[in-house]
């Protein structure tokens, strides 16, 4: 679902993937290789939105912002399920955590994680490599080398998803009984308590 909005038409990558069940509104520019999760709203009615290349918004994610001005991830910023984004600025190769929430003129700094629940209020200044929790936020530490590449890691897996979209998603009936042969994935990608304990 994708709306222009007072004439100006998103723009969108073509190797970018937007589900057709999320929704993107005005000025928006969304890079390459960008995924956009079903139900997220990619509001850019009152200001611009920037997603820059290799980032992903996933599933029930609200971009927006405060009248007159830019919210921006930069490239590689990875934004969880139910994240909302209100006029932020979102450093290179972020995570932001599930359901937190960044607000108004938010500066996050490059390679920062953001917990999940995390609430940032309007103006805060998160400096680059802080691993961020609670509401209200507070910096725990800083983001060490194996969490940084944990981190990416995850990312790049997000990076392939657009492609793997365009080339086999597709409507369809479901089955009424599961096949003796179903195929079930195989994941490397562990989760950081999981790759903890085996380091």
């Amino acid at each position: 679902m994708i709306y222009s909005f007072n004439g100006i038409v998103p723009v969108v990558h073509e190797s970018a993937f937007v589900h057709p069940q999320a929704t993107v509104t005005g000025n928006v520019i969304i890079g390459r290789n960008v995924y956009i999760g079903p139900g997220a709203a990619i509001r850019g009615d009152w200001g611009q939105i920037i997603i820059e290349d290799n980032c992903n918004v996933q599933e029930n994610c609200t971009v927006h912002m405060f009248p007159g001005t830019t919210t921006r991830l930069k490239e590689m910023a990875h934004i969880g399920h139910g994240a909302i984004i209100h006029g932020a600025t979102v450093g290179r190769n972020v995570l932001v955590g599930m359901n937190a929430v960044l607000m108004d003129r938010v500066e996050i700094g490059d390679e920062s994680i953001i917990g999940a629940l995390s609430f940032i209020k309007a103006d805060e200044v998160i400096p680059p490599r802080s691993l961020v929790v609670g509401n209200p936020h507070k910096i725990i530490r800083q983001v060490s080398d194996d969490m940084l590449a944990w981190k990416t890691e995850g990312t790049r897996i997000y990076m392939q998803l657009p492609a793997d979209l365009h080339a086999t998603l597709q409507p369809c009936e479901p089955l009424r009984e599961v096949p003796t042969d179903r195929q079930v994935q195989q994941g490397s990608y562990q989760t950081w308590a999981e790759r903890k304990t085996d380091g």
